[in-house]
């Protein structure tokens, strides 16, 4: 992003003049000749520095930088005049502005104080960044959901949190939350109140995995113009960080990251000082890394380093007893968002989710809970708004695979008929509308059966 500097002076001939030569130096530039229109242009233009002259024709640069620190404190404002009065440089420091300079304006001076400025600007947003990381609310147990299987991996989880420094691996497969399991370890920790960095390996370039974990100094490589990078290795410094998709890395890299995990120290590349780090490091996988291994994809010594506490998280349908709870928590969320009035789910439609194949886990149902509430206008997730989520392929019974197989004493056709709808029932979860699909009758039809045929209508089929 290209900082834009706004200039405040009654000096049309000053104003073009600076513009001209902040626009060369690569800034955004505009120029504001009347201080009464300066929240005007602050508005419209957005500007991230302000230089603001102290004499203006109609108003007092001072008062109008008073007015400044209460409106948009966030934005630095640099004084400019021609007179040079101690007093009035000592007053301007004082309402809270970010430097002071004497016209006519020495360029170069000019340019290192923009140059601290933007500076400061990207660790004031570095840090508030990193503020809103800590400042989230607390994941509470609930949140995960209540089955035996989660609720026996969140015991191993909080046991785990409770050292300050073991390296742990997270196993699963994609969408069943292995970040907010990393988060959970964060908050349960005795680091917690300090800063947990996420970085999805698999997201980077392998040309800048490297600074973006490690850092980099001006002129490390191509396009390095900044004179310090902070990796995140760095910024999480007595904190947490999350390695996500630690399978992604190039083994060259994963030779760097082995020596930070040993060591707790790294270069930033192109940099000469070396750089101590105390960092807790959760890696997370939809890869079985031992295979990885095993292909060459992956370093062994690395492995052993990150497999010191391995949690392997159960996938969403090993865990169907959470679906409901998931389901409720999308519904409520996303009826927010939309400012829809859809407010529960009735039991047809939670049979269907209950009978999902959910490949993609929680975040596939977060997705179709997404797009059914985004749909629909009225306050019941019905089967017909879910509907979408039936792979029939998963309840194909084709002809060619089906085989009747009748013995030779025979059988009576209520018999067999009882036997393929409890068959198909147990196929579906249960889920009357897809078993009366899946047998090209419709759902009346098939209920009606049901009763002829001594079928209990419930929610489990065994």
């Amino acid at each position: 992003m290209i900082p834009r500097i706004l200039i405040v002076d009654d000096d049309n001939l000053v104003c073009i003049s600076l513009k001209k030569v902040l626009i060369k130096l690569g800034y955004e530039t505009d120029f504001c000749l009347d201080g009464g229109e300066i929240f005007t242009y602050i508005e419209q233009f957005k500007p991230d520095i302000i230089l603001l002259d102290i004499y203006l024709t109609s108003h007092n640069g001072l008062d109008l930088l008073s007015e400044l620190q209460k409106k948009n404190p966030e934005i630095p404002v640099i004084m400019i005049t021609g007179y040079a009065d101690v007093k009035i440089a000592v007053s301007a420091m004082k309402l809270g502005a970010f430097d002071f300079l004497l016209k006519p304006l020495d360029l170069d001076q000019l340019k290192i104080v923009i140059e601290k400025c933007v500076k400061h600007l990207s660790l004031a947003h570095e840090v508030e960044k990193l503020q809103s990381i800590i400042s989230e609310e607390e994941i509470p147990r609930g949140f995960f959901g209540k089955s035996k299987v989660i609720q026996n991996t969140l015991s191993e989880v909080e046991k785990l949190a409770k050292s300050d420094d073991t390296t742990v691996l997270i196993e699963g497969e994609s969408g069943t939350g292995k970040e907010v399991i990393a988060k959970y370890i964060h908050q349960m920790s005795p680091r917690k109140q300090n800063v947990f960095i996420p970085i999805n390996c698999g997201s980077i370039s392998k040309e800048l995995a490297e600074s973006e974990l490690f850092g980099h100094e001006k002129g490390a490589f191509t396009g390095a113009a900044d004179k310090i990078k902070l990796g995140k290795f760095e910024i999480a410094d007595n904190g947490t960080i999350l390695l996500d998709e630690i399978g992604e890395l190039s083994l060259e890299l994963q030779v760097k990251l082995l020596r930070v995990l040993q060591e707790k120290s790294f270069y930033r590349l192109g940099g000469e000082k070396l750089i101590n780090v105390n960092v807790r490091v959760i890696a997370a996988t939809n890869k079985n890394l031992e295979d990885e291994v095993k292909k060459g994809n992956f370093r062994e010594d690395l492995f052993y380093r990150l497999n010191v506490a391995k949690i392997i998280i159960p996938p969403l349908r090993d865990r169907k007893e959470d679906i409901p709870l998931f389901a409720q928590s999308f519904v409520r969320e996303f009826s927010h968002k939309f400012n829809k009035s859809v407010n529960r789910i009735d039991e047809e439609a939670l049979n269907i989710l209950n009978a999902g194949t959910w490949k993609g886990n929680v975040r596939e149902l977060r997705n179709a809970i997404e797009r059914a509430v985004l749909l629909i206008d009225e306050d019941t997730l019905k089967a017909k708004h879910i509907s979408f989520v039936i792979k029939q392929p998963a309840y194909s019974l084709a002809a060619e695979k089906f085989e009747l197989k009748i013995p030779g004493e025979g059988v009576q056709i209520d018999k067999v008929l009882r036997e393929l709808f409890l068959k198909t029932l147990k196929l579906t979860g249960g889920n009357q509308q897809q078993a009366a699909k899946i047998l090209g009758i419709s759902r009346s039809k098939f209920r009606y059966r049901m009763e002829k045929l001594g079928i209990e209508v419930t929610k489990n089929i065994s």
